[in-house]
């Protein structure tokens, strides 16, 4: 009961100097703010590209070639490749991005059959709105992965254009994978005449479906040695793996952002420890006079810790609600060589990064409590 007294005291204390309150909680929410954009972009590549047991997707690349452009592989592949033994399905696809280098605003068209369409990319997605057979009934129609059609306002029926590349929304597709999400199908042939090619020539890769997750490697090598001497050599990579070397750009945004995720952390415990000593300085003679009443050393640190951890908290809840609305609306994502990470609101972040600031907060209190509890009485009075 004491305690809790005192904590609301220590309350109390913290806003006799609103102003020097408000910017410390301003200055963590900024800093805490940052801690989830950085969890966000690393999560976000960690999705993309972390693989696991379960995964059975392998895709055929044009060999020594990077961006989708330059990656010319003959559709008939298709043909050689499910006669491979440990090739359950291979599924050519035209790829075609409006920009082929790191951007935040890439659209990925991906040309598919509508036999596959059907028989492989339905099962994957759930439609938010049209239908697969909207789809399947006119040529230029295209179904819009749910991020993507989130960033640029797109619904069902709406025309669409970028990278020459004119389409009718069919449909509004949601799915578990990234990939899907922000990218936007349509028919093969229509992409393979509408970038200057012909229909049945050549495509940008193909993706392939094992067996066995367990023959990923022994099946893509498979693949690399049956076309090694054919016109088109290729490069087959498990799909996280063709993601991660497409985005190696941005794995490194990644890498670095980790750094900025610390710089957060520091800055936080910086502004607590700033805000705890000018308030103790303004507050010596205070402390005496509680100490003198008969106020324990205990808990004259426990106001202390309190008001730390109090303002920790304030500016970690702020910063954190501010980063999940942000990135809940902003739905941002970035691309490079027709791959895309996003970056999606967590409230495991929200919470960790809170609980991470208070943890940090109270650290800071912690020397300053220690060192206004241990003072005498006679000092406390001297330096007032």
């Amino acid at each position: 009961m004491i305690a809790l007294r005192t904590a609301l005291l220590s309350l109390r204390m913290l806003g006799r100097n609103r102003l020097r309150a408000a910017l410390a909680i301003m200055g963590i929410s900024v800093a805490v703010f940052l801690l989830c954009a950085e969890r966000a972009v690393h999560g976000g590549v960690s999705e993309a590209t972390a693989a696991n047991e379960r995964d059975t997707r392998l895709i055929v690349y044009r060999a020594n070639r990077f961006c989708p452009f330059t990656s010319k592989i003959p559709e008939r592949y298709a043909d050689d490749l499910i006669k491979i033994p440990g090739v359950a399905s291979a599924i050519p696809m035209q790829i075609t991005v409006s920009n082929c280098r790191a951007s935040l605003d890439v659209v990925v068209f991906r040309g598919i059959r509508g036999v596959d369409a059907e028989m492989t990319l339905a099962p994957r997605v759930d439609f938010l709105g049209g239908s697969l057979s909207e789809f399947l009934a006119r040529g230029d129609a295209a179904l819009v992965g749910s991020a993507l059609a989130e960033r640029r306002r797109l619904k069902v029926g709406d025309r669409f254009a970028s990278a020459g590349i004119s389409v009718t929304v069919a449909g509004i597709v949601e799915s578990d994978g990234p990939q899907d999400r922000n990218v936007c199908y349509v028919h093969l042939p229509f992409l393979q005449t509408a970038m200057g090619g012909v229909q049945g020539g050549d495509v940008t890769q193909f993706e392939v479906e094992v067996t066995d997750p367990k023959q990923l490697n022994e099946v893509a090598a498979a693949i690399d040695e049956h076309f090694a001497a054919d016109r088109a050599p290729t490069s087959t990579r498990p799909e996280k793996a063709f993601v991660a070397r497409a985005a190696e750009d941005l794995v490194a945004i990644a890498a670095f952002a980790g750094w900025l995720g610390i710089g957060a952390l520091v800055a936080v415990f910086a502004l607590v420890a700033n805000s705890i000593v000018l308030s103790l300085e303004s507050r010596t003679r205070e402390i005496a006079i509680l100490q003198s009443i008969g106020f324990p050393s205990a808990l004259i640190a426990w106001s202390i810790v309190v008001e730390s951890l109090a303002i920790a908290l304030g500016g970690s809840v702020l910063g954190a609600s501010a980063a999940y609305a942000a990135l809940s609306f902003g739905g941002f994502s970035l691309g490079a060589e027709g791959v895309l990470v996003e970056f999606r609101p967590s409230l495991m972040v929200a919470f960790a990064a809170i609980a991470a600031a208070a943890v940090v907060g109270l650290a800071a209190g912690f020397v300053p409590a220690l060192a206004a509890s241990r003072r005498s009485i006679v000092d406390g009075m001297k330096a007032a």
